[in-house]
């Protein structure tokens, strides 16, 4: 009995078509290998990490962190993240920021060819909010197409971050129309983007091709190949030349393969200690995880950590120099304060801190309050390796302060389950948009998934949100998103509750085919996806 099947495969810059013939009691293969049918130059092999369990479905979060390349959106961001064209020729906001309208152009179609329309854009906002992902339009009352090119977004109250949405959120086709968006999108997604799937073989590799129907620039290469690896063998292809551009880890950044460049890209991708907030009293989250910690809810020992720390140090130790500190989720960023950060650490000044607040040194070494001692564990991803770093240099930063942080790995479905809100935790975070500080520090999203975890609470910091929210436009928003972090009187950051010790923004490093010119990148956000593509259609090839 013999059972054939056919399958095509990329290996070593190659094509593979391989035949498996079930022929009892095993198994053969016979694998033919022919040469790309386009030429090298028009065909990219990439090794960025960047694979979505869920697919690449807009609906459920898929471009939220980078580009969507397979979709458009309505409007794109420029290198100083200001809102540009995108299917959107123009977009206003009515006077009371309830009513975003927006005018598209005529010539999108999705990658079959049919025309994308203001249904299509209606759907995909409509669908999103009951959707409930991590595209976030939660504000949308109903989105409504007013005709074929005109689409209307309704608010139930001003959001003025809502604007990202319309930066971030793909648009798939109508599910009432031919080939329109089911439950198989993110396998099979089809949108008007620059780049349609060929092929996905999970967990191995992705292939794409060049939209025919892109409205935009059309790429310089033909063919994407993302192939999903883990870090030892991604950096075994780069040295055998089989990639062209390659995320490398900041430990090993410094040793790339002779024929490589290395490309730095700047981001705000930070990590940093988030601090359970309220002291341990039985409550539970809905999910049945603990909540509170009698140690961190302390603010002398959050403060004290927060000084205590060299941040400097944790960018050379644990990023290999490729970083920069950290003082905020948003260093840098127009609605984060410039004068957030501090000068080096101070253990004097930690220790004074401990000591007003009644921690008081034993023979063990360690502190004490009211009998208990300042002991907590500090809880890390057990398979990210820079977190683990991170979390054993800086408990050794905490411990002359008589503060024990006891670096502990765990698998994330555990943290979840056990640790979330009971731990401190190295988090990673980073975003264009300032909603993410919304959700970070504000009261309502307490225990809201990975965000407010620390169950961080302040009834001043919660008022200047809104009052962001609220304003005008973003330039008006800034100085309240700025007055949550330190008002003079109260805020987030350090001078006020210290609810997190931010630690390093992380550089995103890249060893790139010498003849690969990415053009001008911009600053990276937290490295979900690929944000290093979002620029993809200046990137072009210097060699004949």
């Amino acid at each position: 009995m013999m059972l054939l099947l056919k399958h095509h495969t990329y290996l070593n810059g190659h094509y593979m078509h391989c035949d498996y013939r079930f022929i009892l009691p095993g198994l053969a293969a016979v694998c033919l290998m022919f040469s790309p049918p386009i030429a090298a130059k028009e065909q990219l092999v990439l090794a960025i990490g960047g694979e979505p369990e869920q697919g690449f479905d807009p609906l459920l979060g898929w471009g939220q962190y980078g580009n969507p390349l397979f979709q458009s959106t309505l409007l794109t961001r420029s290198r100083d993240l200001t809102p540009q064209a995108g299917l959107a020729t123009a977009w206003s906001l009515s006077q009371d920021r309830l009513t975003w309208t927006l005018t598209l152009r005529d010539d999108a179609r999705f990658a079959d060819g049919t025309p994308l329309t203001a249904k299509d854009v209606a759907y995909t906002f409509n669908a999103a909010a009951a959707a409930g992902g991590r595209a976030d339009v939660s504000a949308l009352t109903k989105a409504r197409a007013v005709d074929s090119r005109t689409v209307e977004l309704k608010l139930n109250a001003p959001r003025i971050t809502f604007i990202d949405q319309l930066m971030t959120l793909g648009i798939v086709p109508d599910a009432n129309r031919e080939n329109g968006y089911n439950e198989e999108y993110g396998r099979k997604p089809l949108g008007s983007g620059p780049y349609r799937l060929v092929e996905w073989q999970e967990g191995e590799q992705l292939i794409v091709e060049r939209n025919p129907y892109f409205y935009g620039q059309t790429p310089a290469f033909e063919r994407l190949v993302f192939v999903f690896s883990g870090e030892t063998s991604t950096l075994s292809a780069a040295h055998a030349g089989q990639l062209d551009l390659a995320a490398v880890p900041p430990a090993l950044a410094t040793a790339l393969p002779e024929h490589m460049q290395r490309i730095v890209m700047e981001s705000v991708d930070n990590r940093g200690i988030l601090f359970p907030i309220q002291p341990d009293l039985g409550e539970r989250a809905p999910s049945g995880a603990p909540i509170g910690n009698d140690v961190t809810s302390d603010l002398a020992i959050r403060q004290a950590i927060n000084h205590v720390l060299d941040r400097e140090t944790l960018v050379d130790v644990a990023l290999n120099g490729f970083g920069r500190p950290a003082f905020s989720p948003a260093d840098g960023l127009p609605w984060s304060l410039a004068d957030e950060a501090f000068t080096g650490p101070s253990l004097d000044r930690a220790n004074a801190l401990l000591d007003t607040a009644g921690w008081e040194r034993h023979a063990d070494g360690l502190r004490y309050k009211d009998g208990l001692p300042a002991r907590f564990r500090l809880t890390y991803p057990a398979s990210d390796t820079t977190r683990q770093l991170l979390a054993q240099v800086s408990a050794e930063m905490v411990r002359p302060l008589g503060i024990e942080m006891q670096p502990t790995g765990r698998h994330w479905d555990d943290i979840q389950r056990e640790a979330l809100h009971q731990d401190a935790i190295v988090f990673g975070f980073g975003s264009h948009s300032p909603q993410e500080v919304y959700y970070l520090f504000h009261s309502q999203h307490a225990g809201f998934g990975f965000y407010n975890s620390g169950y961080y609470a302040n009834a001043t910091v919660d008022s200047h949100l809104e009052a962001a929210q609220a304003a005008a436009g973003p330039e008006e928003a800034n100085p309240h998103w700025q007055a949550a972090q330190w008002d003079g009187h109260t805020g987030y950051g350090v001078r006020g509750d210290a609810s997190w010790a931010w630690m390093v923004n992380l550089d995103h490093v890249y060893a790139a085919d010498a003849c690969l010119d990415v053009g001008e990148l911009g600053v990276a956000p937290h490295g979900h996806g690929w944000p290093i593509t979002a620029n993809l259609l200046e990137w072009h090839w210097t060699c004949d």
